[in-house]
């Protein structure tokens, strides 16, 4: 395969398409089985009758996860390389999809949802970051465009699966893990293509965090709705009468929403010098769509609208918010720019499932919106702030 030639910065002049075919299919496949996977292990531990603050916080393991697997990640990427690194998290991932079917007790999801997480952060790191560097600055917000509707396919492909599915016996679980597999095969046919890691970050992993502020605190916001949103919709729709079969149909069309308004929203910001006006757009946007969601509850095919709606615009936060860190940083600053990215990604899910499950038990059902809003509140509020305290970076 061609390697992608370079601007005299340093940059890619022309998207190189096989990283970028090679990244997004093996993240994407992983993508199916998470939007399998969330809502299946969700609705198995309400079965169980486990209260939503302890489903909420199974759920936040994902982010303690992701939290620790994230720092780690750019060393491992440094000394095996990120295409051995990805393939390793693949197996990993897989083998602990299984186990979730084997494993009876309650306390056992607990190590399984941080092992299950951890590989998966590590693939979402090195893809991105793949992906990154494959992308020419002046197209970038194109090319995670493109990444995050195909992503977006997969999340949208996964509650569906479970909607055919269902949630008993062993058979959701296979289904998973194999999907989980096939990812190794564009990683391993891409091997030579991944970038090289030749020199180490400058700064501490923490410094990073607070570098880009405006994509830290975006992807934070969007980890805290999308993971606790996704874990916990199921139990909010039954609650509101809606059966197992609609509720998982409604996650698949917020999916679509997502897949449908990446790649303008990436375009728009490839027009935009600076792109935290967008950032900020897309939080308000989530406060109003959030505030909305029990008034609709009641109609189904209202729901289905809004949720495209703001599924597609809430999701541009992880987007633009990635596109704006690629647009600062690169080389190795940039993975671990990236890491530091997932990691205050990970803490929005550890955040997230736990704060919208005890807002649930503490405020009834409509609490599912009110800790919606808060989380997207939060962002407006940072970026409020940004005005009057700014950033070298931003």
């Amino acid at each position: 395969m061609p390697q992608p030639t370079t601007d005299e910065n340093g940059h890619v002049a022309e998207i190189h398409w096989p990283s970028l075919i090679a990244a997004t299919a093996a993240v994407s496949a992983v993508g199916i089985a998470m939007g399998l996977g969330l809502p299946l292990l969700s609705i198995i531990l309400e079965k169980r009758g486990i209260s939503s603050t302890l489903i909420g916080l199974n759920a936040a393991m994902a982010g303690v996860a992701a939290m620790v697997a994230a720092p780690i990640t750019t060393k491992c990427a440094h000394d095996f390389g990120v295409a051995r690194s990805m393939m390793i998290a693949v197996v990993i991932a897989a083998v602990s999809a299984i186990c979730f079917y084997y494993a009876d007790q309650f306390w056992m999801w607990f190590p399984l949802r941080f092992t299950f997480h951890g590989a998966t952060t590590a693939l979402f790191i090195l893809s991105e970051f793949w992906i990154n560097e494959a992308a020419p600055p002046r197209r970038r917000g194109l090319v995670l465009g493109i990444y995050a509707t195909v992503l977006a396919v997969g999340f949208a492909i996964g509650p569906m699966l479970f909607s055919l599915l269902g949630s008993d016996g062993v058979l959701p679980f296979i289904v998973g893990a194999l999907i989980i597999m096939t990812a190794i095969i564009p990683i391993f046919l891409a091997r030579h293509e991944s970038p090289k890691l030749d020199s180490k970050p400058e700064r501490h992993f923490f410094h990073y965090i607070f570098l880009v502020p405006s994509a830290t605190a975006a992807v934070f916001a969007f980890g805290a709705v999308s993971v606790g949103g996704l874990s916990l919709f199921p139990i909010y729709a039954l609650r509101e009468q809606m059966t197992e079969s609609h509720a998982a149909i409604l996650l698949t069309v917020m999916g679509l929403g997502n897949m449908a308004f990446q790649i303008p929203l990436g375009m728009i910001s490839d027009r935009m010098r600076d792109r935290r006006p967008l950032l900020t757009g897309l939080a308000v946007l989530g406060v109003l769509g959030s505030l909305t969601i029990p008034f609709l509850i009641g109609n189904w095919m209202m729901t289905a609208v809004l949720l495209f709606m703001w599924g597609g615009c809430i999701s541009g936060l992880y987007t633009v918010g990635l596109a704006h860190l690629g647009a600062r940083l690169r080389g190795a600053d940039l993975v671990a720019a990236n890491a530091a990215f997932i990691f205050c990604y990970a803490v929005g899910t550890v955040a997230g499932p736990q704060g919208i499950g005890a807002a649930m038990d503490v405020a009834g059902n409509d609490g599912f919106a009110w800790a919606l809003a808060g989380f997207f509140g939060f962002y407006v509020i940072v970026s409020g702030a940004r005005w009057f305290l700014p950033t070298k970076q931003g």
